[in-house]
């Protein structure tokens, strides 16, 4: 058994995990869904770390999976806890020093102007989970925005790299480039857009699971 320590991304909640988490408890694993203090103007990357270190308790073979904007805090638990893996998600993946605010020009992202919101990061998603999530996204006010990302390197952890192959706001060729620039990867995929926890959480744990050493 393992403990899957799921990581929301920016404006998120532990909702955006409601269909996922049930997905691997039924295979026979551990979840632990904590939500960052995204809403707190004092928190920062050490507590986003603190939040998640204390949610895990004495829980082990952990794999941390960051989605999105959660990919700047799976690491840094990662470098406090002994983990199985790292998984990030349609991730922004940082670079020690880069803030939060940097990661976008640093990387050449642009967006697609051409979708609404609920097109970006909600494409594929049934019709009426997309009409839930509004009620779940949070306003992300806290501190770590313009911080260095605190870590002097990657941790000393096997990390894998999931990308959704219809992902609007982080395109695949985009995610690929990012992936090999700063992590040395190619990354896999999954069919889905950026919210693919909640358009396909069954295909989801299915590859989690399956990156499990045997």
């Amino acid at each position: 058994m393992a403990t899957f320590v799921l990581i929301h991304g920016g404006g998120g909640s532990s909702w955006d995990w409601h269909l996922l988490s049930p997905e691997l408890a039924g295979r026979g694993h551990d979840v632990v869904v904590p939500e960052l203090p995204i809403e707190d103007r004092a928190a920062g990357f050490a507590e986003f770390r603190d939040t998640v270190v204390s949610a895990v308790g004495d829980r082990s073979d952990l794999v941390i999976v960051g989605h999105s904007y959660g990919a700047f805090t799976a690491p840094l638990v990662a470098d406090r806890l002994p983990v199985r893996l790292i998984v990030l998600l349609t991730p922004m993946i940082p670079k020690p020093g880069e803030s939060p605010a940097d990661w976008w020009g640093n990387t050449g992202h642009r967006s697609a102007e051409e979708f609404s919101a609920e097109q970006l990061f909600h494409n594929g998603v049934p019709t009426e989970i997309v009409a839930e999530a509004a009620a779940h996204s949070r306003d992300q006010v806290s501190a770590e925005w313009n911080e260095p990302w605190p870590l002097a390197a990657w941790p000393d952890a096997p990390t894998r790299v999931l990308i959704a192959r219809e992902d609007r706001f982080f395109p695949l060729d985009f995610q690929r480039r990012v992936a090999a620039d700063r992590l040395g990867v190619a990354p896999d995929e999954i069919d889905g857009g950026h919210a693919v926890a909640l358009s396909r959480p069954k295909q989801l744990a299915d590859q989690l699971i399956e990156y499990l050493p045997r």
